[in-house]
């Protein structure tokens, strides 16, 4: 991992960072803290690949008795119909 590139360096020298990014991400700082980074294409498309993949997270006991009893019922590997 290289180190963060502070924010006016980034924006002054874009053309340079959006190569790097081209290997890896680029890290950019403002005041010492992480403000964000800068991604290559194929990058982007594997964090958004991703963040469509994940799953969300539910407390079994908010859920309605409808919702319980479908789960109960469900066998593992066959298809929702």
């Amino acid at each position: 991992m290289t180190s963060p590139v502070p924010a006016s360096e980034f924006s002054r020298n874009f053309g340079r960072y959006q190569d790097q990014a081209m290997t890896g991400v680029v890290r950019v700082s403002s005041h010492g803290r992480i403000v964000g980074g800068f991604l290559s294409p194929a990058e982007l498309d594997r964090y958004e690949r991703l963040k469509r993949r994940e799953r969300g997270v539910m407390v079994v006991g908010t859920l309605s008795d409808d919702v319980v009893a479908d789960i109960t019922a469900a066998e593992y590997g066959a298809a929702a119909g």
